[in-house]
């Protein structure tokens, strides 16, 4: 039948089960956003304008994150179209499938210096698993269905289309395919023929999965990492299993938060620079090293000359150029996450290590450190855990409330917490909080932060308000930039350059002025109380949690230096 693109777009969307737009309207994209009202698509799917095209980017990314769906985000051409890239940036690092969709100049003006003309597909390249320039409207329908498998297929991440202008004013035929028929058809048929298990969930092979079995058979002190993969693929059921099979000690990773249950007996809890005393010397002192999901990064590896020397290091990984890139395996196993690790569970019998065991259990104690007076961070996250429990999602920026939020909380899902781990982006919060709401309504989103990214991302409190999606933002306010000044402080010679924040705004009245209830507390009975309030207002609110200016992220390994090579106050 004969549509206009504009229609064949949103058909392409309805096709996908999209149900939530986030975005920003601008010139070039306005046929588009025509089309909500022209055939009343914006009775099928929801849109959330924001009020940043860089809050739009994170509220999909938070979206995708928390319900495992495709995330979706609009934008026009140019500033509309950069505004996106640290969004886009941001899930990348992160593998967060988000489809990013701008509007470009029309053929006539590419290529002159247009009024907002950007090569946006050149730009966001490298930070994309694919990007997509549409320059005829039969192309369309095609693209959509094309970005989507590839955004969800395999290892996700995010995929940019952007669409010249005349394209969106012309009509095409186009013929409805059920979702799962489209990787028999057009450019996606291709694709799957030439690449294959990119799209999918790639089988792992069985010899390999015998290896590691052998491997595991000769270990006396095996130890697991567990990785940023295992949530993506919502394999946490699976990866429980394979840990108390094996029943051997589990580390996690900042974007491993949910594969296990911080409380099990198992869990040791984060790994690296900021990891427990326990899952540092684990790993140090292990035979065995199997890691599920993770990519070595060099804030959980800190010195990788010294990094788990002792042991054989085995890697399990959905996409092949993680293998052999940050650390060298003595094995490795390609495939889902999940899949894998229910392979190993079939042929695997029950093991026992209670003397290794033991041994860990005695490198669990923490060393003491100072406190201030004030408020204590690790105070406000057991008030959390005491009034809401597993019944929450936590967004967070980046610094050491980031740090604060992985330590002091028990994630027992996937998707419970959202943070920006890869990119380490500094306003990523408070757009994911509101993506998460948007997907997750009947859930309390928390969203945890710092003076100084709050200055970043403000402004989407409009975005909450305006679309009942309440957010309860935790800020931490030291009057600096923490985790800079912390760094200054232990490093630095107390060179305090360009980390203080001795301005404004007062951050109570800044909630107020968005019509938010604001709290300022200093003392745990005072943040319990108004925690229970901002609960039942049934509104985003703001509760300003006023810490000590010198109040560190413990433990804390110096960068390069080996991971039991702790800085002590």
């Amino acid at each position: 039948m004969m549509m206009k693109s504009t229609q064949v777009l949103f058909e392409c969307l309805l096709e996908q089960g999209v149900d939530t737009v986030f975005g920003y309207p601008g010139g070039t994209i306005l046929n588009v956003y025509d089309e909500f009202e022209r055939n009343a698509y914006g009775k099928k799917i929801r849109h959330i304008l924001t009020a940043h095209e860089q809050g739009a980017a994170h509220a999909a990314d938070g979206y995708a994150r928390s319900t495992g769906k495709v995330g979706v985000c609009f934008a026009t051409s140019g500033p509309g179209a950069t505004n996106l890239t640290t969004g886009i940036a941001t899930a990348y690092m992160d593998s967060s499938p988000v489809v990013f969709l701008s509007v470009n100049v029309g053929e006539n003006l590419i290529g002159r210096d247009a009024f907002q003309e950007v090569d946006i597909t050149g730009i966001t390249m490298p930070i994309t698993k694919a990007t997509y320039l549409v320059r005829e409207a039969s192309q369309l329908a095609d693209v959509v269905r094309e970005a989507f498998a590839v955004a969800g297929g395999g290892r996700p991440g995010p995929v940019m289309i952007d669409i010249l202008k005349n394209v969106t004013t012309e009509s095409v035929d186009f013929t409805p395919l059920p979702k799962e028929e489209h990787v028999n058809h057009g450019r996606l048929a291709a694709l799957a023929r030439r690449v294959g298990n990119t799209l999918k969930r790639p089988k792992p092979d069985e010899q390999d999965i015998e290896v590691l079995l052998q491997m595991i058979k000769t270990s006396k002190k095996p130890m697991i990492l567990a990785g940023g993969g295992i949530v993506r693929s919502r394999a946490s059921g699976e990866f429980v299993a394979f840990a108390e099979k094996l029943d051997a000690p589990v580390a996690v990773t900042l974007m491993g938060q949910g594969a296990i249950p911080g409380r099990h007996p198992l869990c040791t809890g984060m790994i690296g620079m900021h990891g427990t005393h326990a899952s540092n010397m684990t790993t140090t002192e292990c035979d065995l090293l199997i890691a599920v999901g993770a990519r070595f990064s060099d804030r959980v590896t800190c010195d990788l000359a010294q990094f788990s020397q002792q042991a054989k290091v085995v890697h399990i990984d959905i996409d092949r150029s993680e293998i052999d890139k940050n650390v060298l395996t003595a094995h490795h196993i390609v495939g889902d996450a999940g899949e894998v690790l229910s392979a190993l569970c079939q042929k695997m019998p029950k093991y026992e290590h209670k003397e290794w065991l033991a041994q860990v259990e005695s490198w669990r104690k923490e060393p003491n450190r100072q406190r201030s007076s004030a408020l204590d961070p690790k105070e406000v996250f057991a008030c959390i855990d005491r009034q809401l429990g597993d019944d929450v999602i936590i967004a967070t920026d980046v610094g050491q409330h980031q740090m604060w939020t992985a330590q002091y909380y028990n994630y027992s899902r996937p998707g419970q917490l959202l943070t920006s781990g890869g990119f380490g982006t500094m306003g990523f919060g408070l757009g994911a909080a509101i993506g998460a709401k948007v997907g997750n309504p009947d859930t309390v989103v928390i969203h945890a932060t710092g003076d100084g990214c709050l200055r970043m991302n403000g402004n989407e409190y409009a975005t909450a308000e305006y679309y009942g999606a309440p957010v309860i933002t935790v800020l931490f306010n030291n009057g600096a930039l923490g985790m800079v000044r912390q760094w200054q402080t232990l490093i630095y010679g107390k060179r305090y350059a360009q980390t203080d924040l001795d301005r404004g705004p007062d951050f109570v009245k800044y909630a107020e002025a968005f019509g938010m209830p604001g709290f300022r507390v200093e003392t745990a009975a005072e943040f319990d109380a108004a925690l229970k309030e901002a609960i039942q207002c049934g509104k985003s609110a703001l509760i300003e949690c006023i810490i000590d200016m010198d109040e560190m992220v413990w433990p804390m390994v110096a960068g390069g230096a080996p991971i039991t090579q702790f800085l002590l106050k």
